[in-house]
């Protein structure tokens, strides 16, 4: 039986352009500047991460608040707009016929993750479906990859990771997942980045059908 992890913004919906303007509209609002890698290095933080980072970038916004900022920019457009990626029903679908396991490992807080999942009509598919708030960490930690392969019940080196973050598939690689990157548009300029410490890579979701993990 196969266990998959899959993030959710770039990876399985088509959403990061949305969750980037969110994040950075806070910086642009406050005069903030920002280096151009910065979209990296944010996303595998989550809410609560990135709020942190905002504030030791210089931002005079307490976490609460900035908090409660990006997910009020979201949240319209997760709850009624934001569609799944190319193929990605017919392949989980395709997938809970042959009995995997699917699970979801997120930044995005069940705010905006549950709603966009019911919407389109995927919820139900996963075992499990996290944001990194359920394990008071964020994706670039390490250990949240263990965590999370311990509440499935599986050892970590036997499920297959995929994410469309250079830093979050890094990680999941450190902890001992199998990695499968994923392409975004988003992070297109880090695809070749990504491969090199990928055990896969797609550009397709229906390519996940022909990986044999």
């Amino acid at each position: 039986m196969q266990t998959f992890i899959f993030d959710f913004d770039g990876t399985l919906v088509d959403s990061m352009p949305t969750y980037v303007s969110a994040m950075l509209r806070i910086l642009d609002e406050n005069d903030i500047q920002y280096e151009s890698d910065i979209v990296k290095i944010i996303t595998p933080l989550g809410i609560p991460g990135t709020a942190e980072y905002f504030i030791n970038m210089g931002l005079k916004l307490s976490r609460e608040d900035i908090v409660l900022l990006m997910k009020q920019y979201m949240l319209k457009e997760y709850m009624y707009n934001i569609p799944a990626k190319k193929n990605v029903i017919e392949v989980l679908t395709e997938l809970k016929k042959r009995g995997a396991k699917l699970n979801v490992l997120t930044a995005s807080p069940h705010i905006t993750l549950d709603a966009c999942l019911i919407r389109l009509g995927i919820y139900d598919m996963f075992d499990n479906i996290w944001s990194c708030d359920d394990f008071n960490t964020t994706k670039a930690n390490p250990e949240i990859y263990k965590m999370a392969a311990e509440r499935i019940g599986e050892n970590v080196e036997n499920i297959l990771f995929l994410d469309d973050n250079y830093n979050a598939d890094k990680t999941a690689k450190i902890a001992g997942m199998k990695v499968c990157g994923v392409y975004d548009e988003s992070s297109a300029e880090y695809t070749d980045d990504i491969k090199k410490i990928s055990d896969y890579y797609i550009y397709d979701f229906k390519e996940l059908l022909d990986i044999g993990v």
